[in-house]
């Protein structure tokens, strides 16, 4: 038999049992404020199940970082879905985390050296000093990092995500296609990009200026799936679990929010916008909204025939303007006007950031660089 404690905002409130073939959490605790999820509240009956528990899964690192978790430890312990929690409990930072003895890793870097820097071997660097510190979901290369911002004098967990030779200039593309979403007036986290391109930076969502934690689930937790499935989903089900989970007074916001999300997603071609990346965020049971916007990119540029990631109206297709103010009105409760408004801005938040990649095209001196950002802009004025 395998045991982890659990903890909500750093108080024991159950275990995570691994025995014959089986999960099991059960609670220690009364309290009904003290809940492990959404769909996981307080009782006396515990909740077993055959695979990992998805709030719990959800703290899994996927493709690179757990390429590289395996690497250092498959010989000393064993690598299933609880082993590589245990591996990674002791620096799982959040609303929930796990009982441990972490100890504070050392850190001289600030926000400032990291967007500034000229070594070409950073990314590596981090990768090497927080890689068990990084509970991340997704294939990309991403670290998530302490560091200091020097005019706060603050240290901040930021995730910080490279690319690859099958993902050419990544952090280019996330960077313009978030910053279409920030000029559409969907909230998102700050963000940076590296002067050399190769860096995205984005501040962790979830961390409250006291240092403690809100809670957040992606909608694989939500809809009670694995994270291998994914992309077995619709959009119309994550407009109903914001319908179901999110509180009164910020559920008309949080629904035109999705909406605008999923029309940028569609006009953009992000064929990467699956369950786990939409979620909830709450301060308490009382106060529960939509998250922010995050993972946001082109990826027909890669792979010229991508489809949607998720279905939407019974296809996974790419549908167009028609078909995405009917998604708002029939799964959003936005009227016609609420529809076609947020349609159009939109619209124009993609107008606006594709004159910036103009610029920036007329300014860049690397031909391969160039060559992808002609690229992007095709992307970004066909529906124009």
């Amino acid at each position: 038999m395998a045991k982890l404690e659990v903890e909500v905002h750093n108080s024991p409130v159950g275990e995570l049992i691994y025995e014959n073939e089986e999960f099991i959490f059960k609670f220690t605790t009364n309290k009904h404020l003290d809940f492990i999820s959404l769909t996981m509240p307080v009782r006396t009956k515990d909740y077993v199940y055959k695979k990992l528990h998805p709030i719990f899964e959800m703290h899994l690192p996927e493709g690179y970082l757990l390429s590289i978790i395996k690497k250092h430890f498959s010989k000393i312990h064993k690598m299933d879905d609880f082993g590589l929690l245990e591996v990674m409990s002791s620096s799982i930072k959040g609303r929930i985390s796990y009982k441990s003895n972490l100890k504070k890793i050392d850190n001289n870097l600030s926000l400032n050296e990291l967007i500034h820097s000229k070594n070409e071997k950073l990314f590596d660097e981090l990768v090497e000093k927080f890689a068990l510190n990084s509970a991340l979901s997704g294939v990309q290369p991403k670290v998530l990092a302490t560091i200091e911002d020097k005019a706060t004098l603050k240290f901040e967990d930021y995730i910080i995500k490279s690319w690859g030779e099958d993902y050419k200039e990544l952090a280019l593309n996330e960077y313009f296609c978030m910053n279409v979403i920030k000029k559409a007036n969907i909230p998102t986290p700050e963000f940076y990009i590296s002067d050399d391109d190769k860096l995205f930076i984005m501040k962790r969502f979830d961390k409250k200026e006291d240092g403690t934690y809100l809670g957040f689930e992606d909608m694989c937790v939500l809809l009670a799936k694995q994270r291998d499935d994914k992309y077995e989903g619709t959009y119309e089900q994550i407009a109903k679990v914001i319908k179901t989970y999110v509180s009164n007074k910020n559920k008309k916001k949080a629904l035109y929010y999705f909406y605008k999300m999923t029309i940028i997603n569609f006009l953009l071609k992000n064929g990467d916008a699956h369950l786990k990346n939409f979620g909830l965020i709450y301060e308490d049971i009382e106060n529960i909204d939509l998250a922010y916007a995050y993972d946001v990119v082109n990826t027909t540029i890669y792979i010229k025939n991508d489809i949607p990631a998720l279905h939407l109206l019974g296809s996974k297709k790419w549908w167009d303007k028609k078909h995405l103010i009917r998604f708002g009105i029939e799964s959003c409760n936005l009227t016609q006007r609420e529809a076609k408004d947020g349609f159009d801005e939109c619209l124009k938040a993609i107008d606006e950031i594709s004159k910036d990649i103009r610029v920036r095209i007329e300014s860049e001196g690397n031909n391969e660089k160039k060559e992808f950002l002609e690229s992007l802009y095709e992307v970004f004025v066909k529906n124009l």
